[in-house]
């Protein structure tokens, strides 16, 4: 060794050295640095993975609020066809209300009026009756007594047909020119015959009554004496 000029001692001494030397920095560099560059791949694939998941994690919120926000665009879809419905429900119930109140209303003010012309009739009845005793009185020349007076107006106006207690059913109706008296209402529904009897009062057909059972009418009014009696005269 000295022959090709090796000092073996400096040899050996250089060799235990760097093996020295390899052993401190595997145990103080290399080892650590080693440990350090796992852990930081370690990190890095737990910050991939946790990105992964996250990403994951996103896309199914975003299915989640795209699911919530379609049924909730449906539920409003849904709610504003109900109230659609609700509303023309409620609007025609209250066009019908509005209906039958103004049925009612005229209904109500029909009956009102008629009450009205009956009673106007009524307490006319007594004009007509004085009215029509003077104009007999002159047309006979002579004065008729009181009860006669009266009994021949009563009669013009309330006088029941003949022929009526044949007619046969279960209601009937009787017009009058001008309202009856209830005496007068008695006398009538029991020489008819018939339980049930509405009175009606029709000023147009002057006088006389006309009665009504079923589809059977006997019409003794005066209006259609008037009727026939110009008939006759145009034969």
């Amino acid at each position: 060794m000295e022959a090709l000029g090796i000092n073996l001692g400096y040899l050996i001494t250089q060799i235990l050295g760097i093996t020295a030397l390899l052993l401190i920095l595997s145990s103080f560099v290399y080892k650590p640095m080693l440990r350090v560059l796992d852990e930081r791949k370690a990190r890095i694939a737990k910050g991939l993975e946790d990105a992964r998941q996250a990403s994951i994690a996103r896309e199914n919120a975003d299915m989640e609020a795209k699911r919530i926000l379609d049924e909730a665009r449906v539920e409003a879809t849904n709610l504003r066809r109900e109230a659609v419905v609700a509303a023309e429900s409620a609007a025609k119930d209250v066009e019908h209300k509005a209906r039958e109140d103004a049925k009612d209303i005229l209904s109500n003010a029909r009956a009102e009026a008629t009450e009205e012309r009956n009673r106007i009739l009524a307490d006319l009845r007594g004009q007509v009756a004085a009215i029509s005793i003077a104009a007999a009185n002159k047309l006979v020349g002579e004065s008729l007594d009181e009860k006669r007076q009266h009994q021949l107006i009563n009669d013009f106006f309330s006088k029941v047909p003949a022929g009526v207690s044949e007619l046969k059913g279960d209601a009937a109706e009787i017009t009058s020119a001008l309202p009856l008296t209830d005496a007068e209402k008695q006398s009538a529904s029991k020489l008819l015959g018939v339980k049930d009897v509405a009175f009606k009062v029709d000023p147009s057909i002057l006088g006389g009554l006309v009665v009504r059972v079923g589809d059977r009418v006997v019409d003794d009014s005066v209006s259609n004496r008037m009727s026939a009696l110009q008939e006759s005269l145009r034969r």
